[in-house]
């Protein structure tokens, strides 16, 4: 793990160290998207391709019916690339081959052409009635949501929860909004009796990653995937033989190098009044609450007397205060 390799997010650098494919990768491209993660794994994915596959990809989600009917040679000459630029496209949006994608946008089209496909609102303006940006945020978010279910690998889901209701010990890194939803996921499992930290502070997160070792479980959430002080203490942990998740908005980024295991978030188009943290945050609240709730299944006998000992200790705070 010396080597340096060098990925590109949207015009930017980022150097990770370079280490065989996660398992992740392989598992995930057993199971090509449902057409309606079409438009959701263009969005999420988009940022990493290249010119050519971003053609490509915005082709097929602008104009699945059309694109549909098309050959892989017709595909090509729409876009101005090659056959082989859209076969990788394909593949990169999670499809074996060209004809797997052709049946998905199919799919995709027949759902649009039931009025079942959501439409894209336009984006806040600074001089937009109160009414309107709560209008408009609310839509955002659904869109969020339903791409992120969409595109959440099930597989994927169910063996992290696996790993973590048998889990020594679990770690949760994030920084900033991604340390919020870090928070959230630690104070749930403490709730049903997991032991369970999370750690914002690079230089803490990296100590204890120190401490992990195999039948432990360490999680990372960055949204950009490039966060060098989530991936640094995750690289720790892969190294020290824990399992190891990155919940991620770019599944190709550097942190899934050191991820076992990767569950992906979407989000909606950032804006000037509407910056990343807030669509990823609600992204990845969902990936976390999807987790935690496997994990209580898979917990039940335990978690079920845990959460109700909790509820009952915080009881007397809830209850109306009597006056004199």
């Amino acid at each position: 793990m010396t080597n340096d390799v060098k990925e590109t997010f949207s015009g930017e650098t980022a150097t990770a160290p370079s280490v065989s494919p996660s398992p992740a990768s392989a598992s995930s491209a057993t199971a090509p998207p449902a057409p309606a993660a079409l438009a959701a794994k263009v969005r999420t994915l988009s940022p990493s391709m290249t010119r050519s596959m971003q053609r490509v990809a915005e082709a097929v989600a602008g104009d699945p019916a059309g694109c549909a009917a098309l050959t892989v040679t017709g595909l090509a000459e729409l876009t101005g690339t090659s056959e082989a630029t859209v076969v990788r496209t394909a593949r990169i949006l999670g499809y074996p081959g060209y004809r797997d994608l052709r049946l998905a946008l199919a799919g995709l089209a027949a759902q649009q052409q039931s009025g079942r496909a959501p439409s894209v609102t336009a984006d806040i303006a600074v001089d937009d009635p109160v009414a309107d940006v709560v209008a408009k945020l609310a839509h955002d978010e659904r869109q969020t949501l339903a791409d992120t279910a969409a595109g959440l690998d099930t597989v994927q889901l169910g063996a992290v929860a696996a790993a973590c209701a048998t889990a020594r010990r679990i770690d949760v890194y994030g920084v900033g909004a991604s340390g919020l939803v870090a928070q959230d996921l630690v104070q749930k499992l403490l709730r049903i009796g997991l032991v369970a930290h999370a750690h914002s502070d690079p230089h803490l997160a990296v100590t204890n990653a120190v401490q992990l070792r195999p039948g432990d479980v360490a999680l990372a959430i960055t949204h950009s995937g490039s966060t060098g002080d989530v991936i640094e203490p995750l690289r720790v942990a892969f190294e020290h033989g824990a399992t190891t998740v990155a919940v991620t908005g770019r599944p190709d980024g550097p942190v899934s190098q050191y991820a076992d295991h990767v569950l992906t978030t979407s989000t909606a188009r950032e804006s000037e009044l509407r910056p990343a943290a807030m669509s990823s945050r609600t992204s990845q609240l969902l990936v976390v609450d999807c987790l935690f709730t496997c994990v209580t299944q898979r917990t039940y006998e335990t978690a079920a007397p845990a959460l109700a000992a909790s509820y009952e200790a915080l009881a007397h705070r809830h209850s109306p205060r009597t006056t004199r």
